[in-house]
């Protein structure tokens, strides 16, 4: 009976367990939470579906033009108003139909077409630049939170040393001093966990405006982050995918497009008419079809000025994204190196400072146990140890903002996949 009970308490405490975890808020739950509730994206989608829509509609001949008329009415003599007694009124109808070139028209589908793909590519800025937010705000909550344990940590310590130093003063062995000296670093202790408090509540505010309902859940453990999907021998080809690059690029093609079809509009089209008219019942009726051609008489200040300036849009459009790629390269290699310095840093605050902080608080402690040294010499490295401490999680949080800022740069999935080391 006791077994039977026995293992269906340590049942319950695994299920309990499982629950936990899956009330817990991980990074890429709180970034697909963010995706999926921006309405941001779905103006990106309708833009596309837009310019898609629009291609189709670009790449047909214009709606034919219905005419009608009378024509050679008289308006003076025994005959008139008439439109029958005199044999050269008639009343006409008739069609009128532009023959757009069929390479004009392609060249508008295509343009539409890049317009499609540049929404496409801005959805994904939006994308990436929603996961980098978010991560961001989950980040500055996770590490708000872990400043704000260290120091309830230490202001457990440290209210187990004021009670100490007051016993000891109490027996007539201890200063009134150390006394105040330790209420003084409590009060330090409480007045950076209020700092930490206020930290949390604006880290969950952040959270929120990201993704909503859920901000205020525990958080899970933050992802690996000793590595990102940059590598500096690659970065020129990896930027490439840049999402405001990419944007850039396919402006460049709009811009493209339509000089492309400025060239093609400096051949003229096409308009054919027919028309049927109807004269009175003495006279016949009679059919007339006609050409029209638009005349470029001015081509040299008209067509080739518009060709020009086509052309000069898209040079200014390669220009900008030349720029920004050569800025974003050497503003990644910068966060490159200060993300690799944080790592390094960190490391050595694991293997030495930290270690070495608490083996002076021990020591410390085992002084003031002894008699050896005043509660002074313990409140000071427990002040130390608190300070490496702030400053370990500090940092780690200033390497994995850095690490966000870098590692939600470029979409998953585009270009050079996997992270790297």
């Amino acid at each position: 009976m006791h077994a039977v009970l026995k293992s269906c308490f340590c049942a319950a405490l695994a299920l309990a367990a499982v629950s936990v975890r899956a009330q817990t808020l991980t990074l890429e739950e709180a970034q697909r939470r963010a995706v999926d509730r921006s309405r941001q994206l779905v103006a990106q989608d309708s833009a596309v579906r837009s310019s898609r829509e629009m291609a189709v509609a670009a790449g047909q001949l214009p709606d034919p033009v219905l005419k009608a008329g009378i024509d050679n009415l008289p308006v003076t003599g025994p005959d008139q108003f008439s439109t029958t007694r005199d044999f050269m009124t008639m009343r006409r109808i008739g069609v009128m139909q532009e023959l757009t070139r069929g390479e004009k028209r392609d060249l508008r589908a295509q343009r539409f077409e890049r317009e499609a793909e540049k929404g496409v590519a801005e959805k994904a800025m939006a994308t990436a630049s929603i996961e980098r937010g978010t991560a961001l705000a989950w980040l500055e909550r996770y590490y708000a939170e872990a400043m704000l344990k260290v120091g309830a940590e230490q202001m457990e310590q440290v209210k187990g040393e004021i009670a100490a130093a007051e016993a000891v003063y109490r027996g007539g062995r201890g200063s009134q001093a150390d006394v105040i000296g330790a209420h003084s670093t409590l009060a330090a202790l409480e007045d950076k966990a209020s700092e930490f408090r206020r930290r949390v509540l604006v880290g969950k505010t952040n959270l929120a405006r990201w993704i909503g309902e859920g901000a205020d859940a525990p958080l899970a453990a933050p992802p690996a982050m000793d590595a990102v999907r940059l590598e500096e021998g690659t970065l020129d080809q990896d930027l490439l995918h840049h999402p405001e690059i990419a944007v850039l690029a396919k402006q460049e093609e709009i811009a493209v497009a339509e000089a492309k079809i400025a060239q093609a509009s400096s051949t003229p089209d096409w308009t054919v008419e027919v028309a049927y008219q109807q004269r009175g019942p003495l006279f016949s009726n009679m059919v007339s079809v006609g050409v029209s051609v638009p005349l470029p008489w001015d081509r040299a200040n008209r067509q080739d000025r518009e060709v020009a300036s086509k052309l000069a849009m898209a040079d200014q459009a390669r220009a900008q994204r030349e720029e920004m790629l050569r800025a974003h390269a050497a503003e990644l290699r910068g966060m490159l190196a200060e993300w690799r310095n944080g790592r390094e840093r960190l490391v050595r605050y694991k293997n030495d400072l930290l270690p070495l902080a608490a083996e002076r608080s021990k020591a410390a402690l085992a002084g003031y146990q002894g008699g050896k040294t005043g509660i002074t010499d313990l409140l000071l490295a427990r002040r130390n140890e608190t300070d490496v401490q702030m400053q370990a999680v500090q940092l780690e949080m200033d390497t994995a903002r850095v690490w966000a800022q870098l590692n939600f740069l470029i979409p998953a999935g585009a270009g050079r996949a996997g992270a790297r080391r």
